[in-house]
């Protein structure tokens, strides 16, 4: 009876590890929305030597990019919605291509939200680092740090986890730079600041992206 019970705990501990798991993310997704970059490219050419920003919705929309860095040449390629995983697939189609001096990478919050674990997150991140620096190793890779928001406080100390992976790696990496918009996204009592977000808790106001132009400005070139 005993070795009976302990095969039904240990069964049962087994059917709800493997409940848990999240699902890799859908590799083909994002295809409909890279072959419109790629579409756009064809029509306007490639801006070869410039800035690439790739990642999710704070990045895609960042809809005045190119008005935030006017003495910069700006590719905005950002697909709102998308992981880490999926920035990782697409950078050789989407970010290559242009030869950029700097690629500006913001990618992982939807992951974790979803219940990716930070160790997947960053092995995704290194995926991306290698495909980038494997066919551009001159180019600057600028990590910019999950950010602190008001819908996903809850998944706070997942978010510094993976920050600290990828800052570690960035830090002893090859042309890497890790930009931490952590603390002044903060107030005084350690929260989000509230005028930083739009209703949903999660998008940025202007007033967000003022902050993240003020300490990306001088990582482009």
């Amino acid at each position: 009876m005993r070795r009976l019970m302990f095969v039904l705990i240990v069964l049962a501990g087994l059917a709800i590890s493997a409940a848990a798991q999240v699902a890799p993310a859908d590799p083909n997704r994002w295809e409909p929305e890279i072959q419109k970059f790629e579409a756009e490219d064809k029509a306007k050419g490639l801006v070869k030597g410039g800035n690439v920003f790739i990642g999710a919705s704070s990045i895609a929309r960042w809809t005045n990019l190119a008005e935030s860095f006017p003495d910069r040449k700006v590719v905005n390629r950002g697909f709102g919605g998308s992981e880490m995983a999926h920035a990782a697939q697409y950078a050789s189609r989407v970010v290559v291509p242009h030869a950029p001096r700097v690629v500006v990478l913001y990618s992982g919050e939807n992951d974790l939200n979803r219940g990716v674990s930070p160790q997947t997150v960053f092995a995704s991140y290194k995926k991306f680092y290698d495909t980038v620096h494997g066919a551009l190793p001159n180019t600057r890779l600028v990590v910019v740090s999950l950010k602190p928001s008001l819908a996903r406080w809850k998944i706070r100390n997942e978010m510094h986890e993976t920050n600290k992976m990828i800052h570690t790696h960035c830090a002893a990496a090859k042309n890497c730079v890790y930009v931490d918009v952590w603390p002044p996204m903060l107030g005084k009592d350690g929260t989000p600041k509230p005028e930083l977000f739009v209703e949903d808790g999660l998008h940025m106001t202007p007033a967000g992206y003022t902050i993240w132009t003020a300490i990306l400005a001088p990582h482009l070139k």
